[in-house]
């Protein structure tokens, strides 16, 4: 990929990516203060200000030199987490499943938005590239974002979902999991694990569900 190439791709994913990470984040401290725990609400971490989410080196840097190294074909970062004390929620066990959702639930909803932003931009007229790359970007990183935050394994939000839904005792031993999680995904990720059995499958049916919804605006179109 040469300079103008990476910058273009750069633009195009730059503000699908900020929503996608700011939302996301925002969600989880939204949903927690709805059930009892206003650690991140006291510490204005509910914002639509990208700013206090950013991670310099996970939302910044990584990304980058892993976009530069692999000529755009992997791409991985992550935001600050938002704090949340789980033993304020109203029902601790019960209601982390519904934090740990909040992130997820909210990438497919941005996925589904822009879906219907290409359409309707389709519908204008709109022939515009760059636009019409934004709204497909915007799709494709939601969509990534919520198959990947799914993976049961703490700290993501699949692993935290997956500790509220299991007994007390294999709760317990799941979560002891998360100091070292991050790492063995990871590990999960550059064998290809992740991709494989996980993102493929589950990417697919994100893009079937996002089809089906988006559907009547499809036959609008064609009508």
């Amino acid at each position: 990929m040469n300079f103008p190439d990476l910058i273009q791709t750069i633009l195009i994913y730059a503000l699908p990516v900020v929503f996608a990470i700011t939302l996301h984040e925002a969600a989880h401290g939204y949903v927690a203060h709805r059930l009892g725990d206003n650690t991140a609400w006291m510490m204005g971490r509910v914002t639509l200000n990208p700013f206090p989410h950013i991670d310099p080196m996970g939302t910044l840097v990584m990304p980058v030199i892993l976009f530069l190294a692999t000529g755009g074909h992997f791409l991985f970062g992550y935001a600050r987490p938002v704090p949340v004390r789980f033993g304020n929620l109203n029902h601790p066990k019960r209601d982390m499943i519904w934090v740990a959702l909040a992130g997820p639930v909210s990438n497919l909803v941005q996925a589904l938005l822009w879906g219907v932003v290409l359409y309707a931009l389709a519908g204008a007229g709109v022939q515009e590239r760059f636009f019409l790359e934004v709204a497909k970007a915007g799709i494709k990183v939601n969509a990534v974002m919520f198959a990947f935050n799914l993976f049961p394994l703490p700290p993501l939000d699949g692993g935290r979902i997956l500790v509220g839904l299991l007994p007390w005792k294999q709760a317990v031993w799941l979560s002891k999991v998360e100091p070292w999680g991050f790492y063995i995904v990871m590990a999960l990720v550059v064998m290809g694990f992740i991709n494989t059995f996980w993102m493929a499958p589950l990417m697919t049916l994100t893009f079937e569900l996002l089809s089906l919804l988006l559907s009547p605006l499809e036959f609008l179109l064609k009508s």
